[in-house]
């Protein structure tokens, strides 16, 4: 499975895909995409426009709540802000690819550990199980100022 870097000519259906996912991933639009693109660790895509992964590393200056309570706790680490997979293309491995892709990444650039938040409230086990046989583990949980409960989770990955 190819994984790509994001460019700009991806930032239309990149946005489609993740307006169509906001309630489990949170807002996402062109503007955004162009100022984070400065930011992110990784931006990457796999299969044909069918799925994305915006990743962070603690260096970023990024906004969110959850970036921040990572970042409260350790000193390097790679953030998953998010991973989309299209409805029509999920059980294909494309999120795993994604994954695989940062876990490797992340490894090679010293991180020893991977992060991610997935929401409890509302629920979303389906993105729970996928962590879980990923060997994501639950370190902490949040209630958001948005009303949302979230599990905070890290895989760790080992430098080499």
């Amino acid at each position: 499975m190819s994984v790509r870097a994001l460019t700009p000519g991806d930032y239309a259906w990149v946005t489609a895909l993740g307006m169509a996912n906001e309630v489990e991933t949170g807002p996402i639009d062109i503007a955004w995409l162009d100022v984070m693109s400065r930011e992110w660790f990784v931006g990457v895509a796999a299969g044909e426009n069918d799925a994305f992964a915006i990743i962070f590393d603690q260096s970023a200056s990024h906004g969110s709540p959850n970036f921040h309570w990572f970042r409260d706790r350790y000193p390097r680490f790679t953030y998953v802000d998010r991973i989309v997979v299209s409805e029509s293309a999920r059980g294909k491995g494309l999120a795993r690819a994604l994954y695989e892709y940062v876990f490797e990444t992340a490894r090679a650039a010293g991180h020893e550990r991977v992060v991610c938040e997935i929401n409890f409230d509302p629920p979303n086990p389906g993105s729970d199980a996928f962590h879980a046989k990923l060997g994501f583990s639950e370190i902490g949980r949040a209630t958001l100022a948005n009303g949302k409960s979230v599990r905070y989770l890290e895989r760790l990955i080992g430098a080499e």
